[in-house]
């Protein structure tokens, strides 16, 4: 592996500061214990930049190692997060809930229209709810890729006052092409839906305040990306490809430990 420059240097600046400011460095005593580290700053930084030059495997382990601990301290955060939100989360008035409204263990999914990989979820989420009767899916809608997803998740959500949203969100996701406003009509077409009354129960406050609060629960909870599934106070970022037996696992585990407000 060859080392990179400017990791090399971002990381060489970082430990001749850190070394200087403590007034002794491992490196430094390791291989020319001089005496402080503010007497020869410019040796210190050359045996250190031969260090990595010379180990560039280090880099790696760092970066990993680096990976490992924000990952971490990310998980407290959303522990924290979800704890603090937890009504917000799970039993919001504003986000429709599928599968059994009476369920001991809730399974929340924030979700775009149009991420692929939300599409790939969608037949682990369904055989879920057809797997185990005792779910809440609690399904929040956050269109961050495009003004067609906001458009496509308008007209699903106003689709709830004809309860018609949970099959519109199915087809959305299970029906090819890109999801918009046109697609959305279309479909609800399909599902028998007044569209007239559709296009205007889109414009209605509560769906901009459904769309408003799982776009501030993201912040909070760093979503970087959809979808994201929070299984009482357990998380799943993604749709990796054993996502079925991870919720299956997930709510065994909540079921089983309990989740006080998270469930």
């Amino acid at each position: 592996m060859k080392p990179n420059n400017v990791l090399v240097n971002a990381i060489l600046a970082a430990v001749v500061a850190a070394a200087t400011a403590a007034g002794t460095s491992y490196l430094f005593l390791r291989y020319a214990p001089l005496g402080s580290a503010s007497d020869n700053p410019e040796r210190i930084e050359r045996i250190i930049r031969d260090y990595l030059v010379n180990k560039p495997e280090i880099l790696v382990e760092m970066t990993n190692e680096l990976d490992k601990r924000q990952a971490a301290e990310q998980s407290v955060q959303q522990q924290k997060a979800i704890s603090k939100n937890a009504d917000a989360i799970f039993r919001s008035p504003v986000s429709h809930v599928a599968g059994n409204p009476n369920g001991d263990v809730s399974v929340v999914e924030f979700f775009d229209y149009n991420c692929p990989y939300c599409r790939h979820a969608l037949p682990d989420v369904l055989k879920l709810m057809n797997e185990d009767g005792k779910v809440r899916l609690v399904l929040k809608e956050l269109p961050i890729l495009s003004d067609d997803s906001v458009a496509a998740a308008k007209l699903a959500l106003a689709a709830n006052k004809q309860d018609k949203y949970f099959g519109m969100y199915q087809k959305l996701f299970s029906e090819p092409g890109k999801a918009d406003k046109n697609k959305a009509l279309r479909i609800g077409k399909e599902l028998g839906l007044d569209i007239d009354q559709l296009q205007k129960d889109a414009e209605d406050p509560d769906i901009k305040k459904a769309l408003d609060e799982a776009k501030e629960l993201a912040q909070k909870l760093d979503l970087k990306g959809t979808p994201m599934f929070l299984i009482g106070d357990r998380v799943i970022a993604g749709a990796p490809e054993d996502l079925f037996d991870q919720l299956k696992s997930k709510v065994a585990e909540v079921r089983q430990n309990g989740c006080a407000s998270t469930c």
